[in-house]
């Protein structure tokens, strides 16, 4: 059976997947930070957020290694994204060939995914949300996270394109 299928190598796209999964996430998480700054919210307090999801309101107490997790669980989440981008691209080329304008439609569907379904099932108290957090939010992730896995996805592909150069 051939290796290469419309484009798609047989190697292993963890590298692509990892690397739009790792750029979104240091943006996201850096807006994050800087955003709540603005409120007098220290900088540990973002990722120990995260980690609420799993913990509940001790994550708030666990000081360094619940901020860890919630870096950790930060990247697996962007990563699992990434991921599910690159298969979604494979059956759907214009993924691929469009990604600024999917990948901006990407961002709003992780930003809703994560507000609509996943925060609500976690153990993370309810944080309070204001008009600005809701735009900042929405802004971040359709003008910057989802067309960063859309590009990298992108980059990958049109790198494997026969007689493309290849880095």
């Amino acid at each position: 059976m051939d290796k290469e299928v419309q484009g798609w190598p047989r190697t292993s796209p963890i590298r692509l997947i990892g690397a739009g999964s790792i750029a979104a996430g240091i943006i996201d998480l850096a807006y994050a930070i800087v955003f709540n700054s603005r409120a007098g919210v220290p900088a540990i307090v973002i990722p120990q957020s995260i980690a609420s999801g799993l913990l509940g309101i001790n994550a708030f107490r666990d000081g360094w290694a619940s901020a860890a997790l919630g870096v950790m669980l930060h990247f697996g989440i962007l990563f699992v994204a990434a991921g599910s981008y690159f298969l979604a691209s494979r059956k759907l080329e214009a993924l691929v060939m469009r990604p600024k304008t999917y990948g901006a439609l990407f961002g709003l569907a992780i930003y809703l995914f994560m507000h609509a379904i996943v925060l609500p099932l976690s153990a993370a108290p309810k944080f309070k949300v204001t008009p600005a957090s809701v735009v900042g939010d929405l802004i971040v992730h359709i003008a910057l996270i989802g067309p960063i896995i859309a590009l990298a996805v992108q980059r990958f592909y049109v790198r494997r394109l026969p007689g493309a150069p290849q880095a």
